[in-house]
């Protein structure tokens, strides 16, 4: 008997979350395809950060669902929640390795956390999953020594760690150098394919965020403000989406903050 499979991984239904009285996230609806590069993407304070929360379980909807494969995390208590998070990976904006323990250990962190696998199997996962980022002879050494690109991919390779479905990247490009900036979209898109992952990552880096996407969802203001493909955001006629897509620096977002008339706060008469 066939199996129906839902072709979202990660759904929001009409979600809102804030921290205190601000609304960060105001009825978003969202889908996060499975086997596909998701880009997540819009004007800084949307929201971006705080929806990868939300799918990690970090945070709880205020209403609304957030589902990962079919489960409303919402209700969920602590040990189920933990069950489905072994379903996920998570690159921390800045990598966030624990700068006293090696690389090696740093990548098997979560295997001796979640697993009882014999120290020999934990070693040819981790050796493994450094080899796919291209660090497996950094193995030995420590976080202080390694540059910011290879922070990153060493917190890939953990991210990776245990085999997840749905693998999540704050700010994956933030701090990198072109070439570093390259090979780590690269990577991204390599092993969502070659691993069968599904990927989602937030970012402001648009050239090489829309050439490794297969999907796109630009968050504004806490409200869901485009989803679809690369090919329907570039052709795209609304106007906050044409003017982030394409790097205009003035349209629906301001480049002035809201003020008065420049001619009351400098005492000039207006001209008009």
């Amino acid at each position: 008997m066939s199996t129906t499979v839902n072709p979202s991984l990660v759904e929001f239904r009409s979600l809102s979350f804030g921290y205190g009285e601000q609304t960060v996230l105001d009825d978003v609806s969202l889908r996060i395809p499975r086997g596909k590069v998701t880009a997540l993407i819009g004007p800084m304070g949307g929201g971006k950060t705080t929806t990868l929360r939300m799918m990690g379980g970090q945070s709880r909807a205020w209403s609304g669902q957030m589902l990962f494969d079919g489960q409303d995390l919402g209700p969920m208590d602590q040990q189920q929640l933990f069950a489905v998070r072994r379903s996920m990976g998570m690159l921390f904006q800045f990598g966030a390795l624990f700068a006293d323990i090696s690389v090696f250990e740093n990548v098997a962190f979560p295997l001796r956390e979640h697993t009882d696998l014999s120290e020999a199997l934990i070693r040819d996962i981790v050796l493994m999953k450094l080899n796919a980022v291209g660090l497996r002879n950094a193995r030995d050494l420590m976080p202080s020594e390694v540059s910011g690109g290879m922070a990153k991919r060493i917190g890939i390779a953990r991210a990776i760690a245990l085999d997840p479905e749905l693998v999540m990247y704050d700010e994956p490009f933030s701090g990198l150098d072109p070439i570093s900036l390259h090979v780590a979209a690269r990577l991204i898109r390599q092993l969502n394919d070659s691993m069968g992952l599904t990927s989602i990552f937030a970012s402001h880096e648009l050239t090489q965020t829309l050439e490794i996407a297969d999907h796109v969802i630009i968050l504004d203001q806490g409200k869901l403000a485009f989803q679809g493909t690369v090919d329907e955001v570039r052709a795209s006629t609304d106007p906050l989406v044409f003017q982030y897509v394409n790097e205009r620096p003035d349209g629906p977002v301001r480049f002035h903050y809201p003020a008065v008339p420049i001619e009351e706060d400098f005492g000039v008469a207006s001209t008009a």
